[in-house]
């Protein structure tokens, strides 16, 4: 396939629609170019689902295991037996729980592929420039950034995202889900540097060779999951900043506002321009796959957001929404101060543990949203 096609396929049967998709896309063909002729036994592939968090697919989180076999079964019936499924769990959550809930353990002892919790993975340190004219306002920007060291042990990387909404970048697929081969240090350092731009830098310095987006219920408001809006989907792409400005169109989401996916085209890390996307269905019917009604997050004007890390943000978000279903929300007489960016500071209501100078805070990294909900109710009710 050529990088400004996206070929989707619908229905319900998702390991062997992915089969059929990967056939299709002509991906053996495409690991065969890229990979010179290695022999294709000693071909290293990884692939990295989103493993956000320990919940099961149809939570709209986390990549149906369903078509991490399908790639698997596709990929060694073509020969290419070294696979490692690579993956780190956000902030907070532990990787090794992710892959015994989310199925992946079956999925290893199955097909006799290597999981990898790339927490535990050694890494190594990439440079990217920004030039100043990307930037009028700045100089030349170096990053150095911490990648875990698998990256430069595979020969072809397979991305398989979910489609889903994002508390904080308002969606998530190809371009963020790079973040799980970087260490946690360096997740929590790309909050405290507002995400975006760290997050179209991390996609100059890991090439994603082929796509496959789990469109099958992705959540379309909350990255954790929660409330997923079925479409029974999967498409394949091999442009990452395509994939994902697609995606928001999907998702009715304005790419404008999702600041990474224009960054990481600047940077060079794909194009997004839709006119020029070539779309093919290669079976079901996309006729009412679009979302019309808008984000149901407003109850972000109660939150005072310095650099919080996504679990943090994403507990904290549905117990004010609880809040503000049963009135309490504005009994409270400040914003809630969440983020490393409190640390040390002083405050009146705070979520987490950055926020342990506040008068009151809710503890833990992150504290459990029925936690936040129960204490922050308390407070109201203690105010009346």
């Amino acid at each position: 396939m050529k990088k400004n096609e996206i070929i989707r396929s619908y229905g319900t049967c998702f390991k062997e629609m992915t089969i059929r998709l990967l056939e299709a896309a002509g991906l053996y063909e495409d690991i065969i170019e890229k990979t010179s002729g290695k022999d294709v036994s000693k071909i290293h592939i990884g692939i990295k689902p989103n493993l956000v968090t320990p919940s099961p697919a149809s939570f709209g989180a986390t990549t149906h295991p369903e078509i991490v076999a399908g790639a698997i079964e596709y990929l060694q019936n073509k020969g290419l037996e070294c696979i490692t499924i690579a993956e780190g769990s956000w902030v907070g959550d532990k990787t090794e729980e992710a892959f015994d809930y989310c199925g992946y353990n079956s999925l290893s002892a199955q097909y006799g592929v290597k999981l990898l919790n790339t927490k535990k993975d050694s890494t190594y340190t990439a440079e990217a420039y920004i030039p100043k004219g990307f930037d009028p306002s700045c100089d030349d920007e170096k990053y150095e950034l911490k990648i875990c060291s698998c990256v430069k042990d595979f020969d072809y990387l397979i991305n398989i995202p979910v489609l889903k909404g994002h508390c904080q970048t308002h969606m998530t697929c190809s371009l963020k889900n790079m973040k799980g081969l970087i260490p946690d240090s360096e997740k929590r350092r790309f909050h405290r540097l507002g995400l975006h731009k760290p997050i179209a830098v991390l996609n100059t310095c890991i090439r994603q060779d082929f796509i496959i987006i789990d469109h099958i219920c992705g959540d379309p408001d909350f990255e954790e999951g929660g409330s997923p809006l079925v479409r029974n989907c999967i498409m394949a792409a091999k442009d990452p900043v395509l994939a994902d400005t697609f995606g928001c169109s999907l998702l009715g989401v304005d790419v404008d506002t999702v600041k990474y996916i224009k960054l990481a085209e600047q940077l060079g890390a794909g194009c997004g321009d839709l006119s020029e996307l070539q779309l093919i269905t290669l079976e079901g019917d996309p006729s009412e796959d679009s979302y019309e009604n808008g984000s149901i997050l407003d109850v972000n004007y109660a939150v005072d957001e310095y650099d919080s890390c996504s679990a943090c943000y994403a507990a904290l978000i549905p117990a004010l929404e609880k809040l503000k279903e049963e009135g309490l929300l504005d009994k409270l007489d400040c914003r809630i101060g969440i983020g490393q960016g409190h640390k040390g500071k002083n405050g009146k209501i705070g979520v987490g543990n950055c926020t342990s100078h506040f008068d009151f805070y809710v503890k833990g990294c992150p504290p459990e949203s029925e936690k936040i909900y129960e204490e922050l109710k308390k407070l109201t009710i203690s105010r009346k």
